[in-house]
């Protein structure tokens, strides 16, 4: 019997009420999102890969292959790998149960960019691991991906080298300052300390504790908390602020360690740092513009700064012992700022799809994008899309959004699922769009006349805003 569609317009509250139930009962953040972000998140990933991506190695370039001399832009571009690499994780952890072909290429990009030192420039002679660099900082950045990239492939190899070089290149250059405090340097030469230096290193302490169960890291993770809590913040005063000017890869990367030395000991002084430091990021004029989270600066490092803060502001929202409204508010926040983003950018131009230094406006096309920018447009998307499936997904393993957004025409159009290329600017003009279940997952990238009715399964799915059932 050939299958055949019975279009069906249903609202979300035909839903199954125990669903709908269970998605209240399972978060009250759930009512707060407004869509399904993941589309969205895969077509700035496919722009970031297709764009800057150097595939053999694994690691980014900081301007646009489609840009002349793409080829050169690479040689100090160390750090930043970390944050770029962070995204492909985040997906790969998402799209884990729902697409073996993209978590395959994934994962053969993490491998990559371990094998190639995450293009570290530095080389230092007897260094057996190839992440050591003259910048404490850059190494920390480095350690917190590779302890990532262990925990999404449940890999030791990456956690026991983020703590071979802590062991042997980080934490041998701490030492106690005339203020009583031990802390970081920002480079081997004793230079520092800073915020940036001490408020990664904090964390990797904290979370090669969890791994590992040393107790020497608990104590170093104290004390470089301590350093930042009592020296860098009686400089700056009490509104929140990690440094000056503050910066939001600073307040993102303080706060999470907070966060985590919270779960830790349960000591509640740590969780009100981390709510007062990431609310300081999400509401200052200092690191906002118009409710969005401002330019920072065209450089490569300013450029990157908010794809730092994003995933802490996420792991907050997601964390249950963390401030309620504080919650709300950073969920609300978020997705203004994912929306906006959408807004401005020039799909038409995708794969050419750029993401601006501010999200408010679009980008000046005159100008060469930036990897930085980029990086930081698709972490956003990336963490949102995270965010909601979290947020959206009741104890039986289905993601429902509230009011059904993904029977909304919602702008998804263009999105590209995988490194394959699938999905054109015909079928964004065209104003196809994803096939998918009810439980939020896409079942083909468009759908369109190259899209058989067969290659659906059986039962309900949603296309172009309406449920459709296939028999």
């Amino acid at each position: 019997m050939k299958r055949f569609f019975l279009l069906l317009i249903i609202s979300a509250t035909l839903l199954p009420a125990t669903s709908v139930v269970a998605l209240a009962q399972a978060n009250p953040l759930a009512s707060l999102i407004e869509r399904d972000f993941s589309g969205r998140a895969d077509s700035l990933e496919y722009v970031l890969t297709s764009q800057f991506m150097n595939t053999t190695k694994g690691t980014f370039f900081a301007i646009p292959r489609s840009y002349p001399n793409y080829s050169s832009e690479t040689t100090y571009i160390y750090w930043q790998q970390a944050h770029a690499l962070d995204v492909i994780i985040y997906a790969y952890e998402r799209l884990r149960d729902t697409d073996d072909s993209r978590v395959s290429t994934y994962k053969t990009i993490m491998q990559r960019w371990f094998r190639s030192h995450a293009n570290n420039w530095y080389h230092k002679s007897g260094d057996a691991t190839g992440f050591y660099n003259e910048y404490t900082d850059d190494m920390c950045w480095i350690c917190l991906t590779l302890l990532h990239i262990s925990e999404a492939l449940g890999d030791n190899t990456y956690a026991d080298m983020a703590r071979t070089v802590f062991d042997n290149y980080i934490l041998p250059r701490g030492s106690i300052g005339t203020d009583g405090f031990f802390s970081l340097p920002w480079k081997d030469d004793g230079s520092g300390p800073n915020a940036c230096t001490n408020s990664p290193g904090c964390l990797v302490a904290a979370k090669l504790y969890e791994r590992y169960g040393d107790e020497a890291y608990l104590d170093t993770a104290k004390k470089l908390y301590d350093y930042m809590a009592n020296v860098m913040k009686t400089k700056l005063g009490n509104d929140g602020r990690v440094e000056e000017p503050p910066l939001t890869y600073t307040q993102g990367t303080f706060g999470e360690a907070a966060r985590r030395l919270f779960h830790i000991t349960g000591e509640q002084s740590y969780m009100a740092m981390a709510s007062k430091v990431l609310n300081y990021a999400v509401t200052s004029s200092r690191c906002t513009h118009d409710g969005l989270l401002r330019d920072e600066g065209s450089s490569m490092d300013q450029s990157i700064f908010k794809a730092v803060l994003i995933p802490y502001l996420v792991n907050y929202v997601l964390d249950e012992d963390a401030s309620a409204s504080y919650r709300k508010r950073f969920v609300t926040f978020l997705q203004k700022n994912a929306n906006a983003l959408w807004k401005n950018l020039n799909l038409e131009a995708y794969p050419k799809t750029f993401c601006n230094y501010y999200w408010g406006e679009p980008l000046d096309e005159s100008k060469v994008p930036s990897m930085g920018a980029m990086v930081s447009g698709a972490s956003l998307m990336e963490n949102v899309a995270r965010m909601a499936k979290a947020l959206t997904t009741v104890t039986d393993g289905i993601s429902l959004i509230p009011q059904s957004p993904l029977l909304q025409r919602g702008g998804e159009a263009g999105a590209v699922f995988g490194l394959s290329g699938r999905g054109t600017n015909e079928d964004y003009a065209n104003g196809h769009e994803a096939v998918y279940s009810l439980a939020g997952h896409r079942l083909t990238p468009f759908y369109s006349s190259t899209v058989r009715h067969s290659q659906l399964p059986k039962g309900p799915c949603i296309v172009n805003g309406k449920v459709v059932v296939v028999r």
